[in-house]
Order: structure tokens, then C-alpha cells, then sequence
């Protein structure tokens, strides 16, 4: 999906209502799971250990929000009807205020069990002007959204970026 950022702001029920779809780990777990690959209920229910009925009460949180999109029904196992559920792309292009904190503790749960080999971790602290700053935060979100757009390589592993550019609380040393 293509577009520029969209804004949440608190006060009208539409917004409201996205903003708590949003502020789930576990439904961000869920939009993980379906960015390339459409899943029924059940699938991820299995995937993240939770029972159907809760995880369907997610999927349906995220369909109404237009996070989740269901796709034709399918036959399961003994020919059971199945609906499987692929991400819209909406949420890449969603900004919402007070998400930071939920993001960071998704991106945690991801993690949980990975080998320290499978992590390529980065910590970089730099000093930079208003103007600077903004120009760092403006060619990251280019770069990262070029390879967004190019959408996934039919012959591509599927990997997590994660990046946050924050306040250093480190004061300047005292000089004497």
C-alpha cells in the first residue's frame, strides 16, 4: 500500500478506534505474521499461543480498523471454512502518538529465543542539530520506505527492522 503518513490524533471515534487496534503487542505480533502471508485465525492463534476465541476477537479488531484484510475463504482440515487474513499495509503508514512504548516491547517479544548470532545490533550516539536531526530522520523513513514499496522478493527470507532515534539522556561532561 502506497500513500503518504497517516495522523492519529486523539477525539474522533474512527481515530479512537485505531489507535486502540495499535496498542496491542499482540496485534502488531499478528499484522507481523500476515505482511507476506495471508493466515487464518487458527494459524495464528497456534503461532502466538493464545486460544481462537481471543485471537479472533484481535483479528476482528484489526479488520474493522482496516489494518487486516480477509481474503477468499479457503477449505481446511475436513473441510472446515477458513478465512485467511493478510496485513493491508496500513499500519506502516501510521503514525500514532504514545506508540513508541508498545513498539518497543513488540520488538521485544519478537526477539524472545533468537540466537545472539541472528541479531545484528547497532547503538550508535551522535550529536546533532535541529536541522541535522531532521535530515536523519527524513532519509532513514526514504531509505527504509524504497525497500518497503519494492514490496517482498518472491526468493527473500523474511527479516525485522527495527530502529528508534531518541534523546540521549547523557549530559555534557563538566568542565573545570
Amino acid at each position: 500500500m502506497s500513500g503518504g503518513r497517516v495522523e492519529l490524533r486523539p477525539g474522533d471515534p474512527e481515530t479512537e478506534a485505531r489507535m486502540r487496534a495499535l496498542s496491542s503487542p499482540l496485534r502488531l505480533r499478528v499484522l507481523r505474521l500476515c505482511a507476506f502471508e495471508a493466515r487464518t485465525n487458527k494459524e495464528l492463534a497456534e503461532l502466538l499461543g493464545v486460544n481462537p476465541g481471543t485471537m479472533l476477537h484481535h483479528v476482528r479488531t484489526l479488520v474493522n480498523t482496516g489494518y487486516l484484510a480477509p481474503e477468499p475463504e479457503r477449505a481446511g482440515a475436513q473441510g472446515a471454512r477458513e478465512v485467511p487474513y493478510r496485513a493491508t499495509g496500513l499500519s506502516w503508514r501510521t503514525s500514532m502518538p504514545g506508540g513508541s512504548h508498545v513498539l518497543v516491547e513488540t520488538f521485544l517479544q519478537q526477539i524472545e529465543g533468537v540466537a545472539d548470532d541472528d541479531l545484528d545490533t547497532t547503538w550508535l550516539g551522535l550529536k546533532l542539530n535541529d536541522a541535522h536531526r531532521e535530515e536523519l530522520q527524513e532519509r532513514l523513513y526514504a531509505l527504509v520506505n524504497e525497500f518497503k514499496e519494492r514490496g517482498p522478493d518472491p526468493d527473500g527470507e523474511t527479516y525485522s527492522l527495527f530502529t528508534v532515534l531518541h534523546p540521549d539522556k547523557n549530559p555534557p561532561a563538566a568542565h573545570t
